[in-house]
């Protein structure tokens, strides 16, 4: 895919690919070889026809096609855009297994780019209203999954979120040059048409209780994500200029810092930026370092680059924008100066030791091969928890050791009747179509239990 030379990229925040022609999506869409048993569709965690849209590309028959996909998902720029392919439907496509599997994320991404460039946004027919309503707590991929499929059901759905703008992490956290805001809400401007009311700047466990909400609703969707960063605990995590991720996209993303004075959202510019982490938070952190003025931007990560588990696509990005990779290394500690800001990171060389529960092998430190590293501003990004309100202020809400709710897989039930979970809130921090997939789960889960009164 066509995308913004990297010399040019870094100095704004627009989208990188540029995205598919039509004459290219069709060319594309033809190598497909519309199996008859396609692997593809068991890799896809919310069920999309992959053969079925593809052949429509293929057909020229694209309204067909826009219409196929969004029976499954109704997020179709946005997951085009940020799903793991390469790791779900494409690993499994038969073409890739001797050549290039289908680009099916990027073909997903042209269909409904093209759908929202007609500016005719179908809204499908929706049976007549059951009478029952649902809160759903969280405005993220897993809700607002919940809440489309709901609402098809003929269900009455209301969507709290906690910020000013609903999205959640597709708000928060990953940066505009990657998913364009504008996709964002017009996708969720969607789900308004189909009837879901949205309250933003409300926080569930504040405003309102689970239970007030149970005294309201039939039954109640958290997905609430994982919004709760991880510190190493280490010395000198306190300074000034040392940010978990969750704050510093924030304000890059959501709030527009970037683009301050403007947006009255101010955030520290500084030319040396030191990402700690290697998954997908971590590249959209040292890459929008960079974006903000960066005269380097510097990952540290505690093992080799064959074991990070951001995409490999977001890997590229940013060794292709200057991203110094400081691989197999791990903060001991951050210094300061006489004002209480960092200015140094000292870290120690780490060796790939057995493997761990993830499979991936084991970094185990070097003794004395202690170095330091000159920075501006730090970074955080080894991960996130579900913030505790919910489970805190709810009683027979259970959790895990990890602070995660527990729910059946099958349904969305957790141990509370008449509530459900799904998304990062229960897996811990993951993907966002995985995230999409349990909203799915919850969504028949629910419909389920409000047909039949049954709570097991």
């Amino acid at each position: 895919m066509r995308e913004q030379p990297p010399e040019e990229r870094i100095r704004n925040f627009n989208e990188v690919p540029y995205g598919y022609s039509s004459e290219e999506a069709v060319l594309e869409a033809q190598r497909c070889l519309q199996c008859k048993k396609p692997l593809c569709v068991q890799g896809c965690p919310v069920e999309i026809d992959i053969p079925g849209f593809i052949n429509f590309i293929a057909q020229n028959q694209f309204r067909e096609g826009v219409n196929l996909l969004k029976e499954k998902n109704i997020l179709p720029a946005i997951c085009g855009r940020v799903c793991p392919q390469e790791e779900q439907c494409e690993i499994r496509c038969v073409v890739g297994k001797k050549n290039e599997p289908i680009a099916i994320g990027r073909l997903e991404r042209f269909l409904a780019d093209w759908e929202r460039d007609q500016d005719d946004i179908q809204i499908p027919s929706l049976p007549p209203s059951t009478g029952k309503k649902i809160a759903i707590v969280g405005a993220g991929p897993a809700g607002i999954t919940a809440a489309a499929d709901l609402a098809k059901m003929g269900h009455g759905v209301v969507i709290y979120e906690a910020l000013h703008e609903p999205g959640g992490v597709l708000v928060y956290g990953i940066p505009e040059f990657r998913l364009p805001k504008n996709i964002v809400f017009k996708e969720i401007d969607f789900l308004k048409q189909l009837g879901v009311k949205i309250f933003t700047d409300y926080v569930i466990g504040m405003i309102k209780s689970i239970d007030e909400l149970l005294d309201e609703f039939d039954a109640v969707f958290l997905g609430t994500g994982a919004g709760l960063p991880w510190f190493m605990k280490i010395p000198g995590e306190n300074l000034n200029g040392v940010y978990s991720a969750n704050e510093y996209l924030t304000r890059a993303n959501l709030m527009k810092a970037y683009l301050f004075p403007k947006y009255k959202t101010p955030i520290i510019r500084r030319k040396r930026v030191a990402t700690v982490g290697g998954g997908n938070v971590a590249m959209d952190c040292a890459r929008t370092a960079l974006r903000l003025g960066a005269e380097e931007s510097i990952l540290i990560y505690r093992r080799a680059r064959e074991q990070m588990p951001a995409r490999e696509e977001e890997i590229h990005h940013a060794e292709q924008e200057g991203v110094i990779f400081n691989l197999l290394s791990n903060p001991a500690a951050y210094i300061g100066n006489e004002n209480g800001w960092v200015k140094e990171a000292e870290c120690i060389k780490m060796k790939l030791g057995e493997p761990d529960d993830s499979g991936r092998r084991r970094p185990v430190p070097i003794e004395g091969a202690n170095f330091k590293i000159p920075v501006d501003v730090v970074i955080i990004a080894i991960g996130n928890s579900p913030n505790p309100l919910i489970s805190s202020t709810t009683k027979d809400i259970e959790v895990t050791k990890w602070g995660t709710i527990k729910t059946d897989p099958q349904t969305g039930k957790t141990s509370k009747k008449g509530v459900f979970a799904g998304g990062d809130v229960a897996t811990g921090a993951a993907t966002v179509i995985l995230a999409m997939g349990a909203g799915k789960v919850a969504a028949r889960g629910i419909h389920e239990y409000l047909n039949t009164g049954v709570w097991l």
